[in-house]
């Protein structure tokens, strides 16, 4: 078997694997509505998602080390058929706060394996080039997820079963008795099942810069969409979900003609660019808006920041690349989860659009601090180079 077929089939598995994660999405409301809840509701169900990964992240990041990264992935596949499958029998905020977990460890398990495996099937001299793999593989599936459901709604018409429910029921386990063919090029460890994650020195703004810029995937995601279908325009929440993440896919091949430092430098100058122009759409019910800024917040966050930061702790981590990547993902998923949570609180309280204004002078806010500390370690290292 060449490397070409089993870093195929991996990044499929990866792709479905991630796929799962937003497929709901287009139905938020409808889930909500049968339950009778609130956005602060929408938004913790949104954000459970997090508090099945964050453990399995903490906890099971370097998990493949011990039994192999077949495995986890095959178990995260099965995982995202179970949590749809759960939907499609019981459909109400229950299921998806549920669901949400299930696919929260699901794609712990899948990133940080399939992130060391995929670099062990190229080669550790194609190191960058796997981490370009893996990042394609997550983002188009992230985005796909939600752009299907939200097709699948536009030609049936109302539904519970989408379509694109019913296609991944199909491939998940398929795929999932597929990965065990993949060959074992990974040596497994005599290591604890519990392994913590690694934060190799010298990326923490690499980690920073990620969960800033996930944060504001998250805001799309799962705040976005409420004010588009308070103002009518629900059916376009698949596809912004969607440029939210496939853009940054996009970007990535211009990313990876930057150095990790040039690539986050212009992450760091999109965020926030990003999510100003899309609370301006949505301050003057303006589509097109909210479309340009999703893409360029998209850029940012999937795009230049995601690529940099993998391809860094994967460099400073080469022998613990599982556990360095369960690092990364922990900054990641802090930004995707907590300030979504306190959005969906503040939206209840003082309205959705209030609530993206502030977080919208926090992201800003945060992001100076962040380029000033950044600045100023690089400036202490160059001196310090120069003194020698």
């Amino acid at each position: 078997m060449t490397k070409l077929i089993p870093a195929s089939l991996l990044a499929i598995a990866l792709f479905t694997v991630t796929f799962a994660v937003n497929l709901q999405a287009p139905l938020y409301d409808i889930y909500a509505a049968t339950s009778d809840v609130g956005a602060t509701a929408v938004t913790i169900a949104f954000a459970a998602y997090v508090g099945g990964l964050m453990p399995t992240l903490l906890l099971l990041g370097g998990l493949s080390d011990r039994i192999g990264r077949r495995i986890p992935i095959a178990l995260a596949l099965l995982l995202g058929a179970g949590a749809t499958l759960l939907l499609v029998q019981a459909p109400s905020w229950i299921s998806l706060v549920i669901a949400r977990l299930l696919l929260g460890i699901g794609t712990g398990l899948a990133t940080t394996a399939g992130t060391a495996y995929m670099t062990e099937i190229l080669g550790e001299t194609r190191a960058r080039n796997a981490a370009l793999t893996v990042t394609s593989a997550t983002s188009l599936g992230f985005g796909g997820g939600a752009l299907a459901t939200g097709i699948s709604l536009g030609l049936q018409g109302p539904s519970l079963l989408p379509v694109s429910y019913i296609v991944l029921l199909i491939a998940a386990p398929i795929l999932a008795l597929i990965a065990f063919t993949l060959p074992r090029e990974d040596r497994p460890k005599r290591v604890s099942v519990l392994r913590l994650p690694v934060f190799p020195k010298g990326t923490w703004v690499f980690g920073c810069a990620m969960a800033l810029a996930w944060s504001t995937t998250g805001m799309t995601i799962a705040v976005v969409p409420l004010e588009l279908a308070a103002n009518g325009l629900g059916g376009w929440t698949g596809l912004v979900i969607f440029l939210a993440i496939f853009v940054g896919f996009l970007c990535q091949p211009i990313a990876r003609c930057m150095s990790n430092t040039q690539s986050l430098a212009l992450g760091f100058g999109l965020i926030p660019l990003g999510f100003l122009v899309l609370l301006a759409g949505v301050w003057l019910h303006t589509l097109a808006l909210v479309l340009i800024g999703t893409c360029i917040t998209s850029a940012a966050s999937y795009g230049f920041s995601y690529l940099a930061a993998l391809s860094e702790v994967t460099l400073h981590a080469p022998r613990d690349r599982a556990r360095a990547t369960a690092g990364l993902f922990a900054y990641a998923y802090f930004g995707f989860s907590l300030p979504v949570i306190a959005s969906g609180a503040l939206a209840d309280w003082l309205g959705l659009l209030a609530a993206m204004i502030v977080f919208a002078m926090a992201q800003v806010f945060v992001t100076a601090i962040l380029v000033l500390l950044w600045w100023r370690q690089s400036r202490a290292s160059a001196l310090s180079v120069s003194a020698r």
